[in-house]
């Protein structure tokens, strides 16, 4: 047998044994997920299977109410567009100022664009720490702070995007070209201006696609932060549930629905026009 036969029969014999290892890794935790199904059924009285059989009932009950002749669905539905907009007005003052610090802290997170090095650490850190906590516990924070108010809900959302954008826009700089900062700083151009006129043409673009990616994003967020007193659709959402009135609920759920299809398509439709220049000219980081 010459070296390469025995070469690739070890090879096919240590591909057998990572195909055996990864189907026992499987059924190890196939098995211990039915165990913890198992466990968490009787600690809850068999409840799961219990309510899976009425799992159909309430969304049943919501379109029942819906087309009751004294429903007044749609009256419902108009009244509950200024909420819908409220949502609106929430992400977008959030990711608008949230993505202004992130491009604040991208500057001063970057290790290519001569930044002050002891800078980059903490900057990266404070990152962190704002992306870590869900905007559902800052603003839940917020409010006991702050009251009920769609405020809690705007800080909340501004501190998770700067976070999150401030990590994107910092990875965006890490891809760029240097010709153009060489060039400036050869001119005698200072840090500012080799921003200004080497590093925000290059990236800008990409700026703008996250920034929209993440509006969408917020809008979703915005709403769930209704349900604990933030303003907008979701507090609305949560009366509605509360008192189980079923023609504002699906009021509710579909002039949301819409809305995230609106938002989502006109937020595509410009990422891909972005992304299309962005390719003719060579830009695309």
């Amino acid at each position: 047998m010459t070296t390469a036969e025995s070469f690739a029969l070890q090879l096919s014999r240590e591909e057998k044994k990572r195909r055996i290892y990864g189907v026992l890794i499987a059924m190890g935790c196939f098995y211990l997920l039915f165990k913890a199904f198992v466990i968490a059924e009787d600690m809850n009285s068999g409840s799961f299977i219990k309510g899976m059989s009425q799992f159909l009932d309430y969304p049943a009950d919501i379109l029942k109410d819906t087309v009751a002749p004294d429903a007044n669905w749609f009256a419902k539905f108009r009244s509950y567009i200024p909420a819908m907009i409220e949502t609106i007005n929430m992400a977008a003052i959030g990711t608008l100022i949230g993505g202004i610090f992130a491009v604040l802290f991208a500057f001063v997170s970057t290790r290519n664009i001569q930044v002050w090095p002891p800078l980059i650490p903490v900057a990266r850190r404070m990152m962190d720490t704002m992306r870590a906590f869900p905007e559902l516990i800052i603003a839940l924070f917020l409010i006991f702070v702050l009251g009920t108010s769609p405020v809690p809900a705007i800080v909340a959302i501004i501190l998770h995007t700067t976070g999150a954008l401030g990590k994107l826009f910092s990875e965006v700089n890490e891809n760029i070209d240097r010709g153009p900062l060489e060039g400036l700083q050869s001119t005698g151009a200072n840090w500012l201006q080799r921003m200004r006129f080497g590093v925000l043409p290059q990236v800008s673009s990409n700026y703008l696609s996250y920034a929209l990616l993440r509006f969408e994003i917020n809008i979703r967020a915005s709403a769930i932060l209704g349900f604990v007193g933030a303003g907008g659709i979701g507090t609305e959402l949560r009366k509605a549930i509360g008192w189980s009135q079923g023609a504002d609920i699906s009021a509710l759920f579909v002039l949301l629905f819409l809305t995230i299809i609106v938002i989502d398509q006109l937020s595509s439709v410009l990422r891909r026009k972005i992304i299309g220049q962005d390719l003719k000219t060579g830009k695309l980081t």
